[in-house]
């Protein structure tokens, strides 16, 4: 299947909300409009967290979505990137495109010299960690949460 990544547009709404909404639904999460909303403001606003990109393919329509955060970090000078979300349609998978669009969070990630791009996963989630497995190396770290 061919592709391009590209910076999400405000015409791309539709997709993007699409896919996000198929990325939550695997992880078992809703959320309300509101923060779609909120979300995809933040998406579109130069400067604002998160910042994304997509994936399209020779038809224009989204294939792939990718948000991430820059923060800054007390090791380091550049800003640590996080990236938190990365959905690929169903029909689309195994051709390359989360691997584009983790290329093109750490191409972003460069630009703004930062030292890692680091994201989680559900331990589960193994056809996405056969890929990460790839391009990334496992860490030791275990995630812990308080709710407020």
């Amino acid at each position: 299947m061919a592709f391009e990544t590209r910076a999400l547009r405000q015409d791309d709404r539709t997709d993007w909300q699409e896919l996000w909404r198929a990325y939550l639904t695997f992880y078992e999460t809703e959320l309300p409009d509101k923060i779609y909303d909120l979300t995809w403001r933040r998406l579109l606003t130069t400067g604002e967290d998160p910042s994304g990109c997509c994936a399209v393919d020779e038809t224009g329509k989204l294939i792939g979505i990718v948000h991430y955060i820059f923060h800054r970090s007390c090791w380091t000078e550049g800003p640590y990137c996080y990236l938190q979300d990365l959905f690929v349609s169903a029909d689309a998978r195994g051709g390359g495109i989360g691997r584009a669009l983790i290329d093109a969070v750490t191409e972003a990630a460069a630009a703004q010299n930062a030292p890692q791009v680091y994201w989680l996963t559900q331990h589960f989630n193994a056809p996405a960690r056969a890929l990460y497995d790839q391009v990334a190396t496992e860490t030791p770290f275990i995630k812990y949460l308080k709710s407020l």
